[in-house]
């Protein structure tokens, strides 16, 4: 439908049919496109935070002294916030990849400029707008990342890709020690290439990016459902042909009210009136992260060698270690987001780092450590951190409607970065230039404080979002009847029959996890919901009666696949049933659950039949 379409009211299973994917190369490319900026500008921050003190010296080019350097910081940060919220509401209004591929265009101009910089004016205002362009794929690359991968698989890609950052770090520690040998490059020369690096990275970025389609969510919402229609219809037979795999019929639709624009006010109000816990969520996520990270990471290098003597061209040894932890945190921790789940996952890591960030005050105020005993507290404090700042971004985008999930990315992040990523400089440079070694473990007990203040908001108002179509987590504000629509989820409301069996079988996995230590398991935990509190209850109530809706069907096709053939394999079981498009653990979740109502039964380790079957077909 072009865009001069009569809007009108619409029911659509995209969002359904994007969510049962496979994995695939498409996904693949959708993470090559636009994640790879997280590598890119982890790069540039790095290499050119190493290479700043060259630019102060004599012969360099550009004439700057050390507080021109911390005021460049300080414009480019300005910038990253200035360009979040401003691309935000245009993500919103023209769509993910108009704006993705605006900021990337911005940013490649800028710091292209950048590198011909011939007076602090100049420089300044290039670095002004390398940080807007940086600022605006925040959020529309989150966006777009969120409505194209599976509902399965977004924690886990969405943590990597965040945390990718890191990558580009450790590579830009490791590219500053040839870009500061001065045999090599001559002064006037190796800061020129820092920023010419990342411009010509980012030409090739862009040319990956033109193949990533627009959100279909987003189209459809914008009464462009026949082309959205068409991109999922492509994106299906490009995978079906693929992997040979049918897909499973979509399991429930939405109905909205199409728009060409949403007003800011009317967005802003409604999203704050209808989500205010989930706002002070993100708030406090934010602030706890952009607090921790910009506090440590720029006092770091000054902290090695000021107190544990560190010499100053061995630094980006440390930082090269220091990055490698950070991105190992997510990738590693990735996975357990959508399996153990959001809530118990982000509460470990904000507090876990909370607790190692005391561990290491109280040990710096009590114990000589060494410069690699003081790194392995931080490094790990970190591997922690990260997979938590990185779950920042996870849940803001996931738990605010779509029609505001980009302008809210940006606004948490200016927000957080405004409060935290200034504070925290800002204090940590006092207490380092105090001399004592004390006062800098304060510090630390400071940051430890704000991460678990973190943890305790995520314990009180998080989402239990892994796994959860976006439509489920947050309805859209163009949804029509929307409460009426995810009671129903689209299809026929669920029987007396089916909501007695999941009453039943919420009521037992309830008892049982109350006795012994199985009542201590962290998460959220299991309540008597049933699906006929969808829509009925507040948002978390809606999404685990859903999530026990979906057990049930799990349950059901496992148990009737098992009545119609017989005794089978566990990884034939798994094929029939479409197992693997179910999401990460959730095929042996339900047939654990299968087999603990005895509606099969399992004969070896891998094999199983129905119940009441004495002997294979």
């Amino acid at each position: 439908m072009s865009e001069t379409s009569e809007l009108r009211t619409i029911r659509t299973d995209v969002p359904a049919r994007l969510d049962r994917l496979p994995w695939s190369r498409f996904h693949w490319r959708v993470v090559l496109g636009l994640g790879t900026v997280w590598v890119l500008d982890g790069l540039e921050v790095t290499i050119v935070g190493a290479v700043a003190q060259r630019m102060t010296e004599p012969g360099s080019g550009i004439h700057l002294n050390a507080a021109d350097i911390g005021l460049a910081a300080g414009i480019y940060v300005a910038g990253a916030c200035a360009g979040a919220l401003f691309f935000g509401q245009l993500t919103d209004r023209f769509g993910r990849k108009k704006l993705f591929m605006l900021t990337l265009g911005l940013y490649i101009l800028a710091t292209l400029a950048t590198a011909g910089s011939f007076a602090p004016w100049y420089f300044f205002l290039m670095r002004f707008f390398t940080g807007a362009g940086i600022g605006g794929e925040y959020a529309a690359i989150n966006s777009a990342i969120d409505e194209l991968i599976p509902a399965r698989n977004r924690g886990r890609v969405d943590l990597a890709i965040n945390g990718s950052y890191w990558l580009g770090a450790a590579i830009g520690s490791a590219a500053s020690l040839l870009l500061l040998n001065a045999s090599l490059l001559a002064s006037n020369v190796g800061w020129r290439l820092a920023f010419g690096i990342g411009g010509i990275l980012g030409l090739g970025i862009i040319l990956i990016r033109r193949s990533v389609p627009e959100s279909p969510r987003w189209l459809f919402i914008h009464g462009r459902e026949a082309e959205a229609e068409r991109i999922v219809d492509g994106i299906e037979r490009e995978v079906r042909e693929e992997t040979g795999e049918d897909f499973p019929r979509p399991s429930w639709s939405i109905r909205v009210r199409q728009r060409r624009a949403i007003p800011f006010r009317e967005i802003a109000g409604t999203a704050a009136r209808r989500y205010p816990r989930r706002a002070l969520l993100g708030l406090a996520l934010f602030v706890g992260q952009a607090f921790m990270y910009n506090a440590v990471t720029f006092d770091l290098g000054t902290i090695l060698g000021q107190y544990f003597g560190v010499n100053s061209g061995h630094v980006p040894q440390f930082l090269i270690v220091f990055a490698v932890c950070n991105f190992l945190g997510p990738v590693l921790l990735g996975r357990f987001f959508d399996t153990i789940g959001r809530k118990p996952m982000i509460t470990a890591s904000y507090v876990g780092t909370g607790l190692m960030a005391i561990a290491t005050a109280v040990l710096m105020m009590n114990v000589t450590l060494s410069a690699w005993q003081f790194f392995g507290l931080v490094g790990f404090t970190f591997f922690l951190a990260s997979a938590g700042a990185s779950s920042a971004y996870l849940t803001v985008s996931e738990v605010f409607p779509m029609e505001s999930r980009a302008l809210c990315i940006a606004l948490f992040f200016a927000i957080g970065t405004a409060v935290g990523g200034i504070s925290g400089p800002m204090l940590f440079g006092q207490l380092i230039h105090s001399g004592s070694i004390n006062q800098v473990a304060i510090g630390f007990l400071i940051g430890a404080a704000v991460m678990i203040l973190g943890g305790i908001a995520e314990v009180l108002f998080g989402v239990r979002a892994e796994q959860q179509s976006l439509e489920n987590i947050a309805v859209p504000l163009t949804a029509e009847e929307a409460e009426k629509d995810f009671e129903r989820g689209g299809a026929p409301a669920p029987s007396d029959e089916v909501s007695a069996r999941v009453a039943a079988r919420s009521a037992r996995n309830l008892s049982r996890e109350r006795r012994g230590v199985r009542r201590f398991r962290p998460g959220p935990g299991r309540f008597m919901y049933s699906p006929g509190m969808i829509g009925t209850g507040d948002r978390s109530s809606r999404t685990a009666a859903m999530a026990d809706r979906d057990l049930d069907r799990e349950v059901e096709e496992l148990a009737g696949t098992l009545d119609r053939r017989g005794s089978t394999g566990r990884d034939e079981l798994k094929e029939v049933v479409h197992g693997r498009s179910w999401g990460p653990g959730r095929f042996r979740s339900a047939l654990r659950q299968t087999v603990r109502e005895s509606r099969a039964n399992r004969m070896t380790k891998n094999r199983y039949r129905p119940p009441g079957r004495d002997r294979e077909r």
